[in-house]
């Protein structure tokens, strides 16, 4: 799991998503997509599935920190075998921007999952329902993939 937070909305929403994972058997490597001090606990394409998490800056764009982390995967050839996405935003920077991050890290990975988009801070009955439905219909998502491969699967 890879995170971007800026105000800690994110992270509460990578930390809900990475229990649900736990709590259905998977281990989960957290990286901060910002750290940049220490190496990730795993390489991208040693990774069985990534997860990345992020906010979205001005405009709907990315903020530098994950493109930061994206360049830096890609200097080292790494390519996630599989990855889905996941975020926090505002609509009231414009339905237009809102989440824009998570689209366009979709759309650069290419990836089928489908995106959870969270408005801000992760919270109430809703937003608990929403985490764990998304957790489940990609892990879901996941095995389902692995098993067409006939690869073991991991998290």
């Amino acid at each position: 799991m890879v995170v971007a937070s800026l105000s800690g909305n994110t992270r509460e929403l990578a930390r809900r998503v990475a229990a649900r994972c736990r709590d259905a058997g998977h281990a989960v490597h957290w990286y901060e997509a910002d750290d940049l001090r220490q190496a990730p606990p795993l390489a991208a394409d040693a990774a069985d599935l990534v997860l990345l998490g992020c906010w979205t800056d001005n405009a709907g764009r990315t903020p530098a920190e994950m493109k930061a982390w994206v360049a830096g995967i890609a200097a080292r050839g790494e390519q996630p075998r599989q990855l889905a996405v996941f975020g926090t935003g505002e609509t009231q920077w414009g339905a237009e921007y809102y989440c824009g991050a998570v689209h366009r890290l979709l759309r650069y990975f290419r990836s089928d999952y489908p995106p959870l988009e969270i408005e801000q801070m992760p919270h109430g009955e809703r937003n608990a329902a929403a985490i764990a439905a998304w957790t489940d219909a990609v892990l879901a998502h996941y095995r389902s993939n692995t098993d067409a491969d006939h690869r073991r699967h991991h998290a």
